[in-house]
């Protein structure tokens, strides 16, 4: 299921006690306080970019990510959020640039951290981009390590890695129980490698929170099907049959493409 990732801009450092010594944490961006103008005004570009971005409204939103690096160029969210929008457009090059750019200015921040780890994933770097997912992880200020959770788990699963995928979904619905993507990508791993009746409790809680998608519906079915409950089987064929019959999930039960 495509989501967009979830923005956070970029850093202040503050001082914890530790055994009475002290160290640095850099805070994810979101929770900073900005200060002078220019930086300000670049926030405001970022926040109303993100919002376009949010809306898939890309080149409205890359408009707004590249005044706000015109107007501070040493303002990490605004490189984040265009290494994101590069993301969607397909350019790979400048996706690559931005992200390590945004890096550059806030090493180790955690929503940055998760986002370029993403990117990887989806360009066949798998196993790169578990230890970024991994820096996300260890920052302890991080506000939703769900997201990184649910994106290792399924860049584990890319790497045939289904344990490692499972023991990621589970902290993840520890952490938040009605995540809807660890409860769908757990109820898929599980159809995966057999394991029908868990794969049918973990869709049952995701379509009771969620309206069913034509993606789930199809899972629910061959989930069915694997179960050999021919009664939600056919319930399944019918309200795909009802409500998504334009979905390429529909085309593959009239071609018989059940795996």
């Amino acid at each position: 299921m495509k989501r967009l990732i979830w923005l956070l801009p970029i850093i202040l450092a503050a001082c914890v006690s530790n055994g009475g010594s002290s160290r640095r944490i850099r805070e994810p961006v979101m929770q900073q306080q900005v200060v002078g103008e220019t930086r300000t005004k670049a926030k405001s570009r970022v926040e109303l970019g993100s919002a376009y971005y949010q809306d898939r409204q890309f080149g409205v939103a890359l408009e707004e990510a590249r005044k706000a690096v015109a107007l501070d160029g040493g303002y990490a969210p605004a490189h984040n959020l265009l290494a994101l929008i590069y993301m969607e457009l397909g350019q790979k090059a400048s996706a690559q640039e931005s992200f390590e750019r945004a890096l550059q200015l806030a090493p180790g921040d955690p929503d940055i951290s998760n986002n370029y780890g993403w990117f990887l994933c989806q360009n066949g770097e798998e196993r790169k981009s578990l230890a970024y997912f991994q820096m996300a992880l260890s920052d302890p200020l991080y506000s939703t390590p769900s997201t990184a959770l649910v994106n290792a788990a399924i860049c584990s699963s890319k790497l045939k890695d289904d344990k490692s995928a499972e023991d990621y979904l589970l902290r993840a619905l520890r952490n938040e129980p009605d995540n809807i993507r660890a409860l769908y990508q757990l109820s898929d791993l599980y159809f995966r490698t057999g394991r029908y009746a868990d794969a049918r409790q973990r869709i049952s809680e995701y379509h009771g929170r969620v309206e069913p998608t034509a993606e789930s519906t199809w899972l629910a079915l061959r989930i069915a099907r694997g179960l050999g409950n021919r009664r939600d089987e056919a319930a399944f064929m019918g309200a795909l049959r009802r409500n998504f019959p334009n979905s390429a999930e529909f085309q593959k039960l009239q071609q018989g493409q059940f795996q």
